[in-house]
């Protein structure tokens, strides 16, 4: 089992940029999880928005951020990362890390079927116009 801390949300205007942060438990084997992003605005169903496999080669991305944003893992420090460019007022949301065992399922799997089995609280973005 897996517990992740998000950070880095805040407020921003349009086109500026953010960095979040997700720390995994320390006693957490964190290279066999696969990892991804994902956010939630009122009133709207959760997006996927990035995903990574367990060794940070391969990266998926939702189309209303592919160019924008970046997905990264540092698995020397649990932690995974979302790079936010070029910010728009339609990326408010709050934004959940989530973790998916690889060992289980490919990650590709996970992010195909966006069944990650486990999820950190949330940090929020707002972008301002």
């Amino acid at each position: 089992q897996v517990q992740l801390v998000e950070s880095g949300g805040g407020s921003v205007q349009a086109g500026g940029s953010l960095r979040l942060s997700c720390v995994a438990s320390a006693y957490t084997r964190y290279t066999s999880y696969c990892m991804a992003w994902f956010r939630q605005a009122p009133g709207k169903d959760r997006e996927a928005v990035a995903g990574i496999n367990t060794s940070d080669d391969s990266t998926y991305y939702s189309d209303s951020v592919k160019g924008r944003f970046a997905i990264s893992r540092d698995n020397a420090k649990n932690t995974l990362y979302l790079q936010m460019n070029s910010l728009k007022p339609e990326d408010t949301a709050m934004y959940y890390c989530a973790a998916g065992l690889g060992s289980v399922l490919p990650c590709s799997y996970y992010w195909r079927q966006r069944t990650y089995g486990y999820w950190g609280q949330g940090t929020q973005v707002t972008v301002s116009a």
